[in-house]
């Protein structure tokens, strides 16, 4: 069903009725991270149904802010490709961002807890400078989760590739985190810090002492932790 229209001739009201659809923004997001690919965007937007995120796509097609494209090695295969008029909504999605870290209280989004996301966002955020010049292997494990989502692993290559496992990939593991989701969620928002949190017992850290000494400059924080909160 189409978005009915404000009918006004403000240009708010108007980039509203492409922007403001539910899960619009989020997608958009998604794009600006570098996702480009179908499965790829629904690993970033997981409660999202694949007919809705369709729809937004084609809509986001229509109204001139992605392009499709076919990848030319898999003819069954497209990319969504940010337009000029979408790369131009960086800063809107940044302004966005940025408000919702500085006003929104923090125990709000922390109610919304997703490992499979979170490590998502982790490993595309993923800073590989910090860790050794050879592949790294770094495990976390969630212990009040089901084993089915209780195991993650990132695996970074030498030349910064990173690869997140679901399940185990055969290699030996250099450093082990043991954690909560909450926790780990709280210090990728940048509400928390990997220091307080071992102060807490809240993180336990068992392998490499380099790579975990430098666990907070490599870990791949939220784009908008840095922001200073004013929340309450």
């Amino acid at each position: 069903m189409a978005q009915p229209s404000y009918k006004q001739f403000c240009p708010v009201a108007m980039a509203s009725e492409i922007l403001c659809t539910r899960w619009t923004l989020i997608l958009l997001r998604e794009l600006m991270a570098g996702s480009t690919r179908f499965n790829d965007l629904r690993r970033g937007v997981p409660k999202m149904s694949p007919t809705l995120l369709s729809q937004r796509l084609k809509e986001l097609e229509d109204s001139g802010v992605i392009n499709r494209v076919a990848i030319e090695t898999e003819p069954n295969l497209f990319e969504y490709i940010l337009t000029e008029a979408g790369r131009d909504l960086q800063s809107v999605i940044d302004t966005v961002g940025n408000w919702g870290q500085k006003w929104v209280e923090s125990r709000l989004s922390l109610r919304n807890l997703d490992p499979s996301l979170l490590m998502w966002d982790m490993r595309r955020n993923l800073n590989t400078t910090p860790l050794p010049k050879k592949r790294s292997v770094i495990q976390f494990l969630y212990q009040e989760l089901p084993v089915s989502k209780k195991h993650w692993w990132l695996v970074i290559e030498p030349d910064g590739e990173t690869d997140l496992c679901w399940s185990d990939p055969g290699f030996d593991v250099d450093l082990y985190v043991t954690t909560d989701v909450k926790t780990m969620t709280a210090i990728w928002m940048g509400v928390d810090t990997v220091s307080n949190a071992i102060k807490d017992n809240m993180l336990v850290l068992v392998g490499n002492m380099d790579i975990a000494g430098s666990m907070q400059s490599w870990l791949g924080l939220s784009p908008f932790a840095s922001t200073e909160r004013q929340a309450p």
